[in-house]
């Protein structure tokens, strides 16, 4: 037994949380009952370990708990279906069962194709990526018991499905696109008092590296490793002191993760060389441009935007066009960029980036009162405390 810090044990339980789950689903089979019996597990670290101390195998005593947990539920329901009643005379998992991480397993359990996009991804983000359904339904916009009961059909849906890795071009895109709304969530988180949630892109990132490592020759996969490291690398400089927002041209430049730029401009390299081209090998090739700069304004501009042009033919994404129009505002002045946003009022209505990149490009066209209104539209509807606060304060800035 050893002893940890009320952080550390929290740290500790989030980091198994998948890693248990995806061993219980793998051996009961039933999804929804296999979450109810770790989250018992939990509860039970959680009163138990600060006064007893963490177990030497803290993975395999939350394995076993569950596990036991879960063999009770089923005996004592006399009219539980058949599977269920066979998973009550099965032994428990075997001791060693820590040296098995099931993570990957469950990732792609979760990203079955006979879920809607929708519902794939609502229940990775709850079964491993570990945020609340509360959080969830926050990210997408819907009431939380709407979402609640979306991941309950979802658990059902995948009940007894096949636990096995599948890499069907189907299945994986599904698991690619759950990542990477993931690590958008960890880097950018869209509601609450934090700009970003590292537990979350860094458990993307390790997700996405085990993919990797199981499809090494697989250009969007290399892709989407390249932009998540390179994206990441610009956590530390994207916050001042007090947490709030630091904007890509004004970070700090000596904060960055190397070993990730390094390691990311060499897998954005080598996807990019490996047809077919895709979105994400695109978006890790703008990334790069921008981390191997040291000073901003040295940035390849009428490159990404060449790039953007290219990754909009192959997505039609609004985002991506907002994107497009911020790149030729900064090869061909803000005009050209204000003329591309124009068609984006029906794709993007209400959306705050979109009146937030107005207000940029009036910004820089030095139309300061317009710019301060589309600051000000934009705060309004952001649900991003910290974004709030910085357009707020571009807002005031341009008013004086």
């Amino acid at each position: 037994m050893s002893t940890t810090s009320e952080n550390g044990l929290e740290d500790l339980l989030r980091e198994l949380t998948p890693q248990v789950l995806g061993a219980v689903v793998r051996w009961s089979g039933d999804f929804a009952a296999a979450e109810d019996a770790v989250q018992e597990a939990l509860l039970a670290a959680a009163t138990t370990w600060p006064r007893d101390g963490v177990p030497d195998k803290p993975k395999a005593w939350l394995i076993q708990t569950a596990s036991r947990r879960l063999i009770d539920e089923v005996r004592q329901a006399q009219a539980r279906r058949r599977r269920e009643e066979k998973a009550a005379l099965r032994d428990l998992p075997p001791e060693d069962v820590e040296e098995r991480d099931d993570t990957l397993q469950l990732l792609f359990l979760c990203c079955h194709p006979g879920l809607t996009p929708a519902s794939a991804i609502a229940l990775t983000l709850r079964a491993v990526g570990g945020l609340t359904t509360a959080e969830i339904a926050a990210a997408y916009l819907v009431p939380e018991a709407t979402m609640a009961q979306r991941i309950s059909r979802a658990k059902q849906k995948v009940k007894g499905a096949s636990f096995e890795l599948d890499a069907s071009q189907e299945r994986l895109r599904n698991v690619l696109h759950v990542l990477y709304l993931m690590f958008n969530e960890g880097y950018t988180s869209t509601s609450g008092p934090e700009l970003q949630r590292s537990d979350l892109s860094s458990e993307a990132i390790r997700l996405t590296r085990a993919v990797h490592a199981q499809l090494p020759e697989d250009g969007q996969v290399t892709g989407l490793l390249a932009l998540m490291l390179l994206t990441d690398a610009r956590r530390t400089a994207r916050t001042g002191s007090g947490g709030e927002l630091v904007p890509l041209a004004e970070q700090d430049r000596t904060q960055w993760n190397q070993e990730y730029i390094v390691e990311g401009v060499a897998l954005a390299v080598e996807s990019f060389g490996t047809p077919p081209l895709g979105e994400y090998q695109i978006q890790a090739a703008i990334a790069a441009l921008h981390d191997e700069v040291d000073r901003a304004e040295d940035t390849d501009w009428p490159q990404i935007l060449a790039l953007y042009g290219l990754l909009e033919e192959l997505s039609g994404n609004p985002m991506v066009k907002l994107n497009r129009a911020i790149a030729a505002a900064m090869v061909d002045g803000p005009d050209a960029g204000l003329k591309l946003l124009a068609p984006l009022d029906e794709e993007l209505a209400g959306h705050y980036r979109l009146d937030a990149t107005r207000g940029h490009l009036y910004a820089m066209r030095g139309d300061r009162e317009t710019a301060a209104h589309h600051f000000r539209a934009a705060a309004r509807a952001t649900t991003s405390l910290p974004e709030r606060d910085y357009l707020t304060a571009k807002a005031d800035a341009l008013s004086c």
